[in-house]
């Protein structure tokens, strides 16, 4: 649908996105890793540790060559797999534009905790989606959602740049952006169900965000920009001996 570039959303509780930045930074290396293996050993490194329904929700097991990690464990791992560069880039994109924000909403411990369970969410419906599936679903686009999902509930109006197409850019409110992004999600998995790609582990993720945000943002934290102000306008409400020359109504734009 579209790509995010930007959004002008200063942090305010946290000097930098640490667990973002070290998420998409495992991320990279395990593609890294794994991208310039053998063929054979993609397909044991794809199989061994993403996530396979059949192996959770009845009693066939992985065969031992593949069995590198418990089939719980897959509800994460599958997450740090990606198929190629452009899957890889296209999840890191939207995480590293609207991640630091929701983390500096949430803490970097409760964010970690918060990235781990839209992961383990997105799995879970993919499976329930398709009980039977051997395919392995790999990629943090569930992960991913959850965060597009609060980032959304956090600051609906923030301006954020996208670029439509792939080639012509716009600056609107990110609500209409990644509202039109979820409501996308939820039509495709009505009209497409499982394919290639896993509606339901976006719509997982994207639920467990939504829901997660209510309780582990920061207590002060607003949800839809009930309060959109500046470093600058937090720092004077602070300290009125602090005097600004006139300059507009502040808020994010």
């Amino acid at each position: 649908m579209f790509i995010p570039l930007h959004d002008a959303n200063s942090l305010r509780h946290i000097k930098a996105q640490y667990v973002t930045i070290g998420i998409i930074a495992a991320n990279v290396l395990i593609w890294l890793l794994t991208a310039f293996q053998s063929e054979d050993s993609q397909i044991a490194t794809v199989v061994g540790f993403g996530y396979v329904p059949i192996t959770l929700f009845s009693d066939v097991v992985r065969p031992d060559q593949f069995a590198f990690v418990p089939d719980w464990m897959t509800y994460v791992t599958y997450a740090f797999l990606h198929g190629d560069l452009w899957h890889l880039g296209g999840n890191m994109l939207f995480l590293w534009v609207f991640g630091d924000n929701v983390e500096d909403a949430f803490g970097h411990v409760k964010y970690f905790i918060f990235y781990i369970v839209c992961a383990v969410a997105g799995a879970l419906v993919h499976g329930l989606a398709a009980p039977d599936s051997q395919a392995p679903l790999i990629g943090a686009s569930g992960a991913v959602a959850g965060v597009v999902a609060a980032y959304l509930m956090l600051h609906p109006r923030v301006k954020i740049w996208i670029l439509v197409l792939g080639r012509i850019p716009l600056r609107i409110p990110a609500w209409v952006a990644l509202a039109l992004w979820i409501g996308f999600q939820f039509v495709m998995f009505a009209l497409a169900g499982e394919d290639q790609v896993s509606w339901a582990a976006h719509i997982g993720g994207i639920v467990a965000g939504a829901l997660l945000v209510l309780v582990l943002r920061r207590r002060g934290v607003p949800l839809f920009d009930r309060e959109v102000v500046t470093p600058k306008a937090a720092e004077v409400a602070a300290d009125p001996a602090i005097v600004t020359a006139p300059s507009g109504p502040w808020g994010r734009q």
